[in-house]
């Protein structure tokens, strides 16, 4: 007789999300608390390698820094586009950069939300499920910076 593993089942069907920082203590954070709240998470550290990287595991949603080595994350927001299996991927960007400089470019370039480093956690949270449902949704709005 089998019997099935929801635990298992359960792990397989939870959000992924993407982590692109080049800053391993940053992403150790994210990591930690992203899988505390039940997503699955992969990283890459910069522009070249998430690019691949999201070709490769296809995530649910990216969070993104816009200071990488080997391609900034415009180029990486703009190159996503190009992927008519990721032109639809929730991007929401975590920076350093003054917002006013860049909020407004990161929006016009595709991004759902910005987030100038360091973020409030349950706020970041809280854009994080509102952009996963809304990409599961026919429409996708665009959430205020």
């Amino acid at each position: 007789m089998h019997t099935e593993n929801r635990t298992e089942k359960a792990a397989t069907n939870r959000p992924k999300i993407m982590v692109v920082d080049d800053d391993p203590d940053l992403r150790h954070a994210l990591n930690v608390r992203l899988r505390a709240n039940h997503y699955e998470i992969v990283n890459a550290s910069d522009g070249f390698s998430a690019l691949a990287l999201a070709q490769k595991e296809h995530p649910n949603l990216i969070i993104l820094d816009l200071g990488l080595p080997a391609g900034d994350g415009f180029l990486v927001l703009r190159n996503l586009k190009t992927f008519p299996s990721l032109a639809l991927t929730p991007v929401i960007v975590l920076t350093a950069r003054d917002p006013q400089a860049n909020a407004q470019r990161t929006l016009n370039s595709g991004a759902i939300a910005f987030f100038q480093k360091p973020a409030d956690n349950n706020e970041l949270l809280s854009v994080i499920r509102m952009s996963l449902e809304a990409a599961s949704s026919p429409a996708t709005p665009r959430l205020p910076a």
